[in-house]
């Protein structure tokens, strides 16, 4: 018979053998995992790094954008493990991509954040495919996605070619189809731009319906300094030279200019609150409104100077129609002839498109023409009707102009107009000329417009338009240009024009909210709920 010492050796090598019934030891895999994911590395290279820039730590970030203790973690496990020969885990380096489920003021939404403190946000074999991943569940199960990027946002670099042991043709199709059809459906796709944002991750921002970047800290470029100094021989370049914030902000890369991480997420939650969280199938969220419907403002009656020279602020009208406080400007730094941007009326949220003649006289220029294709089609995609505040005297003319092709981005424009079927609604406040007024004023079949005492139109200004058209007649000394200016100006009154039915209502500036409230309230309890069923079907389909 074996001794007692060898049958108690034998006892404990087999209890060593034996896996828990409760499959503890596999739990404890997940646990290590995620509290290592879920701890800052308060030694790591890369997250000394990140705080020592004055940027937030990615789960710090989610934390401040969504509501409290509401973030649910997809792929809360990827990483690069390294594995003891015990089959315990003894290292763990996490995904450079943290992605889940949340709330933003008590809906649902995705959030994909890029954490820089891990390879600077370059690929490392799974954040392409968990970003991936979360654009399609936001398409399939129609829930807005809120991009934190930071980096490449599963770019590659150098390093992965050495890794992988080949060079990769990029495949870009997998990720761009979700994101276009989530565009076209009107399910919110926002980016942030929170750091030195490169390559695919500056398409990722670019590509999105709103994006915001954090003025002290974010870039936007295709490839960084070194690499355009190779290609173009720029030397010496900034990450602000090459793509500061103020500079895409001008040229109409990101949409909005956020003082800081915080401003940004802001933001985000006020854009986000004027949306439906799929045009394909609901309308914009009503918000109960205490502001009266039927407010006048009489000072609106004195806003238009009598003198053509001269001009006004537009946003003093614009605050006065719309719901106290509710104005959201999107795009405020380019194309800033027009200002456009979200608001509500007596509780419906509506798109505000207007005319800044505060800048090159409110004529239309390349960046404008682009900026208001941009918000028809926000608009389209979302349910939004539009609500125009017009002060058009054309497109920009001269050198300039013809440079930066304004008829082509013009056409561009009209293109967004007449493709487009969401209602618009029109106020004519003072100018509306030529090809660019008439495209603006007169884009629905069933028009829905007035215009203010102090609007006039045509097909040209008066200003240099009757001299040319008269210029015989003044040569031969038959009549004058004062006198011409004269008579010209008697007929321009708006009047005459409504009572051949050339304007379908003449309206006192001061009664422009109640116009405007009234006639949204209609659409969003007729043609809108329409709209809706109609995109169900695949009647209506919108383009972004």
């Amino acid at each position: 018979m074996p001794n007692d010492d060898s049958a108690s050796a034998r006892l404990s090598q087999l209890s060593a053998q034996l896996k828990p019934a409760d499959w503890s030891d596999i739990s404890d895999h997940i646990e290590t995992i995620e509290t290592i994911a879920r701890t800052p590395n308060l030694k790591s290279t890369g997250y000394i790094r990140q705080k020592s820039r004055g940027k937030l730590w990615v789960r710090e970030r989610i934390d401040q954008l969504l509501d409290k203790d509401t973030f649910r973690e997809i792929g809360s496990l990827t990483g690069t493990a390294t594995w003891g020969e015990n089959g315990n885990i003894v290292g763990f380096i996490p995904s450079n991509n943290v992605q889940g489920e949340g709330k933003v003021e008590g809906r649902k939404v995705l959030v994909t954040a890029d954490d820089y403190s891990v390879r600077a946000g370059h690929a490392d074999g799974a954040l392409l495919e968990k970003t991936i991943y979360v654009e399609k569940l936001a398409l399939q199960e129609g829930i807005p996605i809120i991009k934190l990027v930071d980096g490449s946002s599963g770019g590659g670099s150098v390093t992965t070619t050495k890794t992988s042991g080949y060079t990769h043709l990029p495949s870009l199709g997998p990720f761009f189809s979700p994101v276009v059809k989530q565009l076209d459906a009107g399910i919110p796709n926002i980016a942030a731009l929170l750091g030195p944002v490169v390559g695919l991750g500056a398409s990722r921002a670019a590509i999105s319906h709103f994006s915001v970047i954090s003025a002290d800290i974010g870039y936007l470029f295709a490839a960084g300094p070194k690499i355009a100094e190779a290609a173009t021989f720029e030397e010496d370049l900034s990450f602000s030279d090459l793509g500061g914030a103020a500079l895409h902000c001008s040229n109409g890369t990101i949409d909005n200019l956020a003082k800081n991480e915080q401003d940004c997420f802001a933001q985000i939650r006020q854009f986000l609150s004027y949306l439906p969280s799929c045009g394909d199938r609901e309308l914009p969220p009503f918000v109960p409104c205490s502001d009266p419907a039927d407010r006048k403002s009489p000072d609106l009656n004195s806003l238009i100077p009598r003198r053509a020279a001269r001009s006004f602020d537009i946003y003093t009208a614009i605050h006065a129609i719309v719901d106290s406080g509710s104005f959201f400007e999107i795009g405020h730094h380019w194309g800033r002839t027009t200002i456009v941007g979200l608001a509500r009326l007596g509780g419906y949220p509506v798109g505000v498109l207007a005319s800044d003649g505060t800048f090159n006289g409110g004529a239309l220029d390349s960046l404008s023409c682009q900026k208001i294709s941009k918000h028809l089609k926000l608009c389209d995609v979302y349910n939004l009707p539009l609500v125009q505040l017009l002060d058009c005297p054309g497109f920009a003319v001269g050198t300039a102009a013809e440079k930066a092709a304004t008829m082509r981005w013009g056409v561009d424009m009209a293109r967004a107009y007449y493709s487009t079927t969401m209602p618009i609604f029109s106020v004519i406040v003072r100018r509306c000329y030529g090809v660019a007024g008439g495209i603006m004023a007169d884009a629905r079949d069933v028009r829905s417009r007035c215009a203010w005492p102090s609007a006039e139109w045509g097909s040209l200004p008066l200003q240099g338009g009757v001299e040319v058209a008269h210029k015989a007649e003044i040569q031969r000394g038959d009549t004058t240009l004062e006198k011409l200016t004269k008579e010209y100006e008697a007929l321009g009154n708006p009047v005459r024009t409504a009572t051949r039915w050339g304007m379908e209502e003449m309206i006192k500036a001061e009664d422009s909210r109640e116009r405007v409230t009234r006639w949204t309230r209609e659409c969003y309890e007729g043609v809108l709920k329409v709209r809706v069923q109609e995109r169900m079907v695949g009647r209506v389909k919108c383009s972004f």
